[in-house]
């Protein structure tokens, strides 16, 4: 990916499936930011879908590439994690997740047909998902004084970030998100201010 704070990924939830002799495979791709989500949406579909045979995985967080897990749920190694998680890859796609359940329709598939019923249904729910770019963006705090309020508003107003809450109660205080590849030149700024205090909240 160009940028180092942007990446793709999906929108909302979405399905597919992929029949072959009798098997039915359903895919369901979610836009997810933890592990704890993740296994959330595993283990409501396990519920849900306590008769299916294979609850299937991937997933990828983050932008480094390096948190993933790919889960064949009891098929032959290799047949239904890494064909998912192909997908996820070749989609430049992250923090998404897809579970493929799968209902054995009584005719074993062989290798190579698992691996392309896993990728088919992947696939499916990708292109019924809605495609996104996002940011990566830093949340911030300051503090400052009633009297440099104008330099303080000057540099939002120049360097329009993302303004989440205001507070000129008995002191000022302003929280913002900005992409984090530009967030240091805003806090640069406001730090050179007389009485502003900075400081980091999180990564969005």
């Amino acid at each position: 990916m160009a940028e180092s704070d942007k990446y793709k990924t999906i929108n909302a939830p979405a399905e597919g499936i992929y029949k072959e002799k009798g098997s039915k495979f359903i895919a369901y791709a979610y836009p997810v930011y933890t592990e704890e989500e993740i296994k959330a949406h595993v283990q409501v579909l396990k519920k849900e879908y306590y008769d299916a045979r294979h609850h299937c995985f991937a997933w990828q967080l983050g932008l480094d590439g390096q948190h993933f897990r790919a889960n064949d749920d009891g098929e032959p190694s290799g047949t239904a994690g890494k064909p998912i998680l192909g997908q996820i890859l070749s989609h430049e796609l992250t923090n998404v997740l897809v579970v493929v359940v799968r209902y054995f329709g009584g005719t074993k598939l062989g290798t190579s047909g698992l691996i392309h019923a896993y990728k088919t249904a992947t696939m499916d729910a990708f292109a019924n998902a809605e495609i996104i770019e996002r940011t990566v963006n830093d949340v911030y705090r300051i503090d400052f004084d009633y009297g440099v309020m104008n330099e303080v508003m000057r540099v939002m107003k120049e360097e329009t970030p993302e303004i989440l809450l205001q507070d000129f109660n008995l002191r000022c205080a302003i929280e913002f998100s900005s992409r984090q590849t530009h967030a240091p030149v805003i806090v640069s700024r406001l730090e050179k201010i007389e009485s502003v205090q900075v400081e980091f909240l999180r990564t969005c």
